[in-house]
């Protein structure tokens, strides 16, 4: 594909962006998460890919993280009034980490565990007593970094598809994590 194609491609994206925001935030989440998946199938050594799985995931792109992305942002520039000096972006971080973090570490255990893998609530609930606390503090290690770029330096419209970039990588690891916590139960 030619650069031209390529430009012509963003401008199209970003015309969807500015017309149907939502819609296009959860599309991206969407696919990001995808592909993502594909991705983790590959690295776990799965040959043929589960497309059930894969479509799971790309629901959970689509219907939750790209809208909750969309409207977490827009609130927080509301609580905030848009403001981006390094004590209101430290706030926004800090507030993130400790609201949204949580609950969207913990919300992926309980649907990937009940829902893509099919697993009953009891042993989805013994793997968040386990997994969650290591998994959440590995996340405070990483996120707040990006949070700060993202409030300090991404404008609002784009920071749901910065933020879904690079869950894509973070989609791996709890893919990869998820994946070696049942092979190590299986074992």
């Amino acid at each position: 594909m030619g650069s031209k194609a390529k430009k012509g491609l963003f401008h199209q994206y970003l015309a969807q962006l500015q017309r149907h925001p939502l819609r296009t935030k959860a599309i991206t989440a969407g696919v990001l998460s995808g592909i993502s998946d594909v991705v983790s199938q590959k690295l776990t050594g799965i040959q043929k890919i589960q497309l059930r799985r894969l479509v799971l995931k790309v629901l959970f792109g689509a219907v939750y993280l790209g809208p909750f992305g969309h409207f977490l942002y827009i609130l927080l520039d509301k609580i905030f009034k848009g403001k981006k000096d390094s004590k209101t972006v430290a706030k926004k971080v800090v507030l993130e980490q400790l609201t949204s973090s949580p609950w969207n570490n913990l919300l992926f255990m309980i649907y990937y565990g009940l829902i893509i893998e099919g697993r009953p609530w009891m042993h989805v609930k013994t793997n968040i007593k386990k997994n969650y606390p290591s998994v959440q503090l590995t996340a405070w290690t990483f996120w707040p970094v990006v949070g700060w770029v993202n409030h300090q330096y991404v404008p609002l419209q784009f920071r749901v598809i910065f933020h879904s970039l690079i869950a894509f990588g973070w989609g791996i690891f709890l893919n990869l994590r998820a994946r070696s916590l049942t092979l190590t139960k299986a074992k």
